[in-house]
C-alpha cells in the first residue's frame, strides 16, 4: 500500500522573497532590502551607494554563499541618522579675501576707510554654502555592512524557506494523486489487456470467417499487436519516478533543478500510457495524472 503521507523537508525553499534589515553606524543609516523573484540561475543585481561602491565584490560573494537560485534585487541605502545631517557649512576663505580686498580697496578709492564689518563678507555670494559631508557612507567600513546584509539575507532566506514549505506540502498532495492515478492504471491494465485481446480474436475470426485458422498463429498476431498497448513497462517505470519524487522531497536542500528533470521524466512515461491506453477507464487515468505532472512542473519552477 501506498503512504498516506509524505515526510517532506523543511529545507525545501522557493524563489520567491522579501527581507529588509537596518543598522545605525557612524551617525549614519544603513537600510537593505533584498527580493527575489523565479529564475533559472543565480541573477543578482546590486545596487550600492556611489561611496560604498568598493564593497560591491565581498557583498555579492556574501549573497551567494546564502543563495542558490533566483533573480535577486538587493539595494544598500545611506542617509542619515535621527537628529543627523550629512550638510555642512562651507566657508570660501580664499574668496571672502578678495571681497575684503576689492571692498577696502573701493573704500580708500572713495575715502570711506578700510573698515569692513564680518557681517557683510559672509553676506557675499559663495562665501557660505551647505554642501553634502564628504565623510558620508565611504567611512562605513564592510563588517557593518555585512552585519546589516546578512540581517536582510536571513529574512529573505526565511520568507523563502516559509513559502518553500508550502511548496513542498503541495507537491507531497500531488505525488499522492499522481500514485493514486498510476495505481488505478496498474489495476485496470490486466483486464484492459484481456479485453483488447478478446476483442482482436473476435475480428480475426470475423475477417476470416469459415476459413481454417492456425490457432497459434492468431495467439502469436494477438500478441504481436496487444503488445503496442501493454503500458506495464512504462507503470515500472513511474513508480520508480514517484519513489525517487519522494525521495527528494525527503531530501530537501535546493531541488528545484533534479525535480524539473524528474517530472519531464514523469510526464514522457504517462503521454506514452495515453497513447498506447486502447480502453476509456486507463484514457481517463492518464488524462488525470498529466493533469496533476502539470501542477507539479508549475510548483517546481518556483523552487530554489
Amino acid at each position: 500500500m501506498p503512504p498516506t503521507r509524505l515526510s517532506v523537508n523543511p529545507s525545501i525553499r522557493s524563489m520567491t522573497g522579501f527581507g529588509r534589515a537596518e543598522a545605525i553606524t557612524d551617525g549614519f543609516a544603513i537600510t537593505v532590502e533584498a527580493r527575489s523573484v523565479n529564475h533559472r540561475h543565480l541573477d543578482v543585481a546590486l545596487r550600492l551607494p556611489r561611496a560604498l561602491a568598493a564593497a560591491e565584490m565581498d557583498a555579492r560573494r556574501l549573497i551567494q554563499s546564502r543563495l542558490e537560485r533566483g533573480r535577486v534585487d538587493v539595494a544598500v541605502q545611506v542617509g542619515p541618522a535621527p537628529g543627523q545631517s550629512t550638510q555642512q557649512v562651507r566657508v570660501d576663505v580664499a574668496l571672502a579675501a578678495q571681497y575684503v580686498e576689492q571692498a577696502r580697496t573701493l573704500g580708500r578709492a572713495v575715502g570711506l576707510g578700510e573698515d569692513v564689518p564680518l557681517s557683510w563678507v559672509l553676506e557675499r555670494s559663495g562665501v557660505v554654502r551647505m554642501e553634502e559631508s564628504e565623510t558620508s557612507a565611504g567611512s562605513i567600513a564592510w563588517p557593518a555592512m555585512a552585519e546589516v546584509l546578512g540581517r536582510a539575507l536571513d529574512q529573505l532566506v526565511g520568507s523563502r524557506a516559509t513559502e518553500g514549505a508550502a511548496l513542498g506540502a503541495e507537491l507531497a498532495a500531488q505525488h499522492l494523486a499522481l500514485q493514486a492515478q498510476v495505481d488505478a492504471i496498474a489495476a485496470r491494465t490486466p483486464a484492459a489487456l484481456a479485453r483488447y485481446q478478446a476483442r482482436l480474436r473476435e475480428r480475426i475470426a470475423a475477417l476470416l470467417a469459415d476459413a481454417a485458422v492456425d490457432e497459434g498463429r492468431v495467439v502469436t498476431e494477438v500478441a504481436i499487436w496487444a503488445e503496442k498497448t501493454d503500458v506495464r513497462e512504462e507503470l515500472t517505470r513511474l513508480g520508480a519516478h514517484l519513489e525517487q519524487l519522494a525521495a527528494l522531497l525527503e531530501r530537501g536542500g535546493a531541488l528545484g533543478r533534479p525535480l524539473d528533470f524528474l517530472i519531464q521524466e514523469l510526464n514522457r512515461e504517462v503521454n506514452t500510457i495515453a497513447s498506447k491506453a486502447d480502453d476509456l477507464e486507463l484514457s481517463q487515468s492518464a488524462l488525470a495524472a498529466k493533469g496533476i505532472i502539470e501542477k507539479m512542473r508549475e510548483q517546481a519552477q518556483n523552487l530554489e
